[in-house]
């Protein structure tokens, strides 16, 4: 499997695995993962940003024989003015198909992207997993990534308008 930088083409490509991401973190967790109807959709044009002007962010694909199986999507963040780090990487999304699991391509794709934002000398690097994601806590954890925080969610049933 190649790990590569994603282009503009691949976009429409990576969109139905980002409906899929989207789809099983809601299947987790509906109040925290409330989506809007078609949420891939309101990827696209950051994706394209992403993917033409890479600078500042990480946007890979694995791809095998012309076929995608995977995507990761990082950017570098600006960080609220009290702290003495002033920017941090942020892993906002990680997939494989389910015929590319268990291969390392996750991990390959995760450790690229280190490499990536050690290059742009990039400090730290964050991301959020599901509670119930186990297995990508294991999978960051072998990567050097440690548990910083812990979210927490309390639902009030106040509707909204």
């Amino acid at each position: 499997m190649l790990i590569r930088t994603a282009t503009p083409d691949d976009v429409p490509k990576v969109l139905p695995m980002v409906a899929k991401i989207c789809a099983l973190h809601e299947n987790w967790d509906t109040a925290k993962y409330g989506f809007l109807p078609h949420p891939e959709q309101r990827y696209e044009k950051w994706l394209t940003r992403l993917a033409t002007s890479s600078d500042r962010s990480v946007l890979l694909v694995a791809e095998d024989e012309g076929k995608l199986g995977g995507f990761l999507i990082a950017t570098v963040e600006r960080e609220i003015p009290i702290y003495r780090l002033k920017e941090y990487a942020f892993i906002h999304d990680i997939w494989v198909e389910p015929e590319y699991r268990q291969n390392g391509v996750a991990r390959q794709m995760v450790m690229l992207c280190v490499d990536r934002f050690k290059e742009m000398e990039v400090q730290q690097i964050r991301l959020d997993t599901a509670a119930v994601n186990e297995t990508a806590r294991r999978l960051f954890a072998s990567c050097g990534f440690r548990i910083s925080t812990i979210e927490m969610l309390k639902e009030l049933g106040v509707k909204s308008p």
